[in-house]
């Protein structure tokens, strides 16, 4: 596969997570202002804080371990239903051992009082875990289509039935109190278990979508093939444990350490998760490139010496994340609009943020080191340092500075992370990145920011703002094609325009 193949899929998955994400993006809106309650907002960030981290223990690394060993000719034809079968006989054990622990699964993240809400959590990661194979052979195959289709899909039928329940349901039944609609719905539900169950359908109507791949699968569980995989994929256990710490527990030590009642730090939280929202676009491409990124590091590694294809995948992946730095930032006053303006306070959150998931993206691009090298363990003890970090920095400044200590915790946990694995990867697995034009052009993208934020707080105007950010964009851009002149001449479609206008 070439870049210009990795580009294609990164484009397809791209636009299903993009067009996914964005879709799922519009629930922010409806739910900031179809929910009275900015609490209920926070009850919705601490369990979707939580769900990633079962996640990774329910799905325990597997899915980089089928790309690992899907290429050795003597495991194909098990990989798919060794690593399937593993999974559910995993997923039926672990949510057997959660559903008896929901109790303590429920005070551990401040809902002991909703069992409900624990118990559609638990079926949530349970299906979500049950699809992971299936879709990682998609993206092996190289079949980014379906994958697209079957992600957009499950994301509409989770806005519908998001907007059944939360927005249409309360002013129908308010009108007809004898509506057969009461037969399915309660005013008196907490609005958070229908946000639960819309997720639920969705995760169900997903595997009927993967019903051809999960077909496939054979009972045949090559047990030499499974050893290796779970030798290989139990240190990704803790890197993903990490990395959702890092992600995700903000949210639940918001919960934890922050003065007042609960309903007062359910907002906070509420607040947080809101604005973390506002950087939805970064993370858009940070997940679109990574889903077709990996496959193609893997396939690259077979052919050689890939180290160079890996500096010039980095050096366009870095050139594009620091363009949607400056269209986050430099356009807030649009992208504001997605939540009430009752969450505008946490604004603050979201260029620190934004930066945290660059060095995140940069950091999945730099992880390859590890691997391609069997040296998973090195991944796992970074992001535990990582973790280290965010739990460190959240706990003594939450209590004083409230979110913004969650934000700048992330930031210092991804940027941490990033350094370290370029420092021990390049002395384990040298790669020729061009470090020194890629941190001038994040700094660039900083400064730019700094000097549109300087400028804007002496001019009181929207139109302003947007037009001086636009003004800034568009230079950066040019310097940049005007720095990478030679790169971009030899791309499709767009070589022929730097070419022509590009001096």
């Amino acid at each position: 596969m070439s870049i210009k193949q990795l580009a294609g899929q990164t484009v397809w998955y791209g636009i299903s997570s993009i067009a996914a994400r964005f879709i799922n993006y519009l629930l922010t809106p409806l739910l900031t202002y179809n929910l009275a309650d900015k609490a209920d907002y926070g009850k919705i960030g601490l369990i979707y804080s939580a769900i990633p981290i079962l996640n990774i223990i329910f799905t325990y690394g597997f899915e980089t371990a089928y790309f690992r060993f899907a290429g050795k000719d003597e495991y194909k034809k098990d990989i798919f239903s060794t690593s399937a079968l593993s999974l559910l006989f995993s997923t039926i054990l672990l949510s057997v051992l959660l559903w008896i622990f929901q109790g303590a699964f429920g005070a551990a993240i401040g809902l002991a009082d909703f069992p409900s809400i624990i118990q559609i959590s638990i079926f949530i990661v349970a299906f979500d875990a049950l699809a992971t194979i299936p879709f990682a052979r998609l993206r092996q195959e190289q079949r980014p289509r379906k994958y697209a289709f079957i992600k957009i899909v499950g994301i509409l039928f989770n806005i519908f039935v998001t907007w059944f329940y939360v927005a249409w349901c309360p002013k129908h039944l308010s009108a007809n109190s004898n509506s057969i609609f009461n037969l399915i719905y309660s005013p008196h539900t907490n609005p958070v278990v229908y946000v639960l169950i819309a997720n639920l359908i969705q995760n169900i109507f997903t595997l009927i979508l993967l019903g051809n791949e999960i077909k496939q699968i054979k009972f045949r569980f090559n047990t030499e093939l499974w050893k290796q995989m779970m030798i290989y994929s139990m240190p990704l256990i803790i890197a993903g444990m990490g990395g959702m710490i890092n992600e995700t527990f903000d949210r639940l030590m918001l919960r934890w350490w922050l003065p007042g009642a609960a309903e007062q730090r359910e907002t906070q939280v509420g607040i947080y998760n809101a604005c973390y929202k506002l950087s939805l676009l970064i993370t858009l491409f940070v997940q679109s490139f990574r889903l077709g990124a990996e496959p193609f590091f893997f396939k690259q590694a077979e052919g050689g010496s890939p180290q160079k294809t890996y500096a010039r995948v980095m050096k366009f992946f870095v050139i594009t994340v620091c363009c949607v730095f400056l269209i986050i930032n430099l356009y807030i006053p649009i992208w504001r609009y997605f939540i009430r303006k009752d969450y505008w306070a946490g604004l603050g959150v979201v260029p620190i943020l934004v930066l945290a998931n660059m060095s995140l993206g940069i950091y999945y691009n730099l992880s390859i080191w590890y691997k391609l090298s069997n040296k998973t363990t090195a991944g796992a003890t970074i992001t535990l340092i990582g973790a280290g970090i965010t739990f460190l920095i959240n706990f003594l400044f939450i209590p004083r500075y409230s979110y913004m200590a969650s934000a700048w915790a992330t930031f210092a946990c991804y940027f941490s992370m990033m350094v370290i694995s370029f420092v021990w990867g390049q002395k384990a697995y040298y790669v020729p990145y061009a470090w020194k034009k890629l941190l001038a052009y994040m700094c660039i993208v900083v400064i730019l920011f700094f000097i549109h934020k300087g400028i804007t707080s002496f001019v009181d105007s929207t139109i302003f703002s947007l037009t001086l950010g636009t003004i800034f964009t568009a230079a950066f851009i040019f310097f940049v094609l005007r720095v990478e002149k030679k790169e971009f001449q030899q791309m499709p479609y767009v070589g022929r325009y730097v070419e022509k206008y590009v001096k």
